[in-house]
């Protein structure tokens, strides 16, 4: 009964199968091999446009080498206060520019207020040295409470973020619970509503270790091989990289794992909203649920063998918790068996 994270599951054995055929033989290294063109070819197939694509190790390593793609002299980037790039990247992306600042912006639900956001750009007056100047906005999606981004939401914040003149980054993290959540396509979801940068995530929905960094217009990556290089990013054998996109990629696998833990994650929260020793936190859109629990059933809980993680609830809902209750979070994965999330349902009661 593992719910502490979709990172913590294995890889599918299609994507471990296309591995293990990319180990024979000899490949051109650093990009340049037959494999990395077809899955880069894939990528304009995929967003219905021409891209430009750089795969890297981590989920940190796209947002962080994104934000180092379109890094101004005392840049500032605004995501949600709650950000996964703010809150749990070790300050990487400060790093990876050079001291660019992340800035925090307020919102409902995980989700950047545009009103907000606007405030918060304007706190930053051009040509005044001293505060710095814009240089990007990101959003999360899904985003770190597992809440999805509308697309009119999404199509707001592009539109704050043109009338600035900067590029909106997408840390899509869990990008493809999210598309199948919605019912769009990658470029329905992205570029078409706004979006110019995609931190596209393979590793947390059954890749072993792949992740892309999507830019929708190639001119704004011209110095990211560079970067990319010069942050270690730039993999010899980049071929197995490019081989788990291959398998991933190929006849809807991405979607259906997606799919199959959104559902597991509707199932955990359907016996959740029926059970009286929890209750949802808010609702579940894509496969992360939160609910409420007393500490002391928590404890219960994991001692029967159920793996999950207290999380900290968010500054927009105060007075979530009781004095002994604590929020927890559980994540469904593409390896999560219906028969998991039952048996937790049972001991929940």
């Amino acid at each position: 009964m593992n719910f502490a994270s979709d990172n913590w599951a294995g890889a599918h054995p299609a994507i471990s199968e296309r591995l293990t055929k990319a180990a024979a033989g000899f490949a051109a290294p650093y990009g340049a091999s037959e494999l990395d063109l077809k899955i880069e070819q894939r990528f304009n197939e995929l967003f219905e446009r021409e891209v430009a694509v750089y795969f890297v190790g981590t989920g940190t390593a796209a947002n962080s080498l994104a934000l180092a793609a379109v890094n101004r002299p005392g840049g500032v980037s605004f995501c949600h206060r709650e950000a996964h790039m703010l809150e749990d990247e070790c300050g990487a992306p400060e790093f990876f520019t050079h001291g660019a600042r992340l800035a925090p912006v307020d919102g409902d639900d995980g989700k950047i207020d545009p009103y907000n956001l606007k405030a918060e750009i304007q706190r930053f007056p051009p040509n005044f040295v001293h505060a710095g100047q814009p240089m990007a906005i990101s959003i999360t999606q899904a985003t770190e409470i597992g809440t999805l981004y509308r697309p009119d939401e999404i199509t707001a914040i592009a539109e704050i973020a043109r009338s600035y003149g900067l590029p909106l980054h997408m840390d899509g993290a869990r990008f493809a619970n999210a598309l199948v959540a919605l019912e769009l396509t990658p470029a329905e979801m992205t570029w078409k509503l706004g979006v110019d940068i995609v931190s596209f995530g393979g590793t947390k929905n059954g890749c072993w270790c792949a992740e892309a960094l999507v830019f929708m217009n190639p001119e704004l990556a011209k110095d990211l091989p560079f970067i990319r290089k010069r942050a270690a990013q730039l993999f010899s054998k980049s071929r197995f990289i490019a081989s788990q996109f291959d398998a991933y990629l190929d006849d809807d696998l991405w979607l259906n794992l997606a799919r199959h833990a959104n559902a597991m994650a509707e199932r955990l929260q359907n016996g959740i909203v029926h059970s009286n020793q929890a209750r949802l936190a808010w609702p579940a859109e894509a496969n992360e649920v939160f609910a409420v629990l007393d500490k002391a059933y928590a404890d219960n809980l994991q001692e029967k063998g159920a793996v999950f993680y207290p999380w900290n609830p968010p500054r927009a809902k105060p007075g979530l918790l009781a004095e002994n209750e604590v929020l927890v979070r559980l994540v469904t994965s593409f390896a999560t068996a219906a028969e998991q999330v039952d048996r937790f349902l049972d001991i929940l009661g």
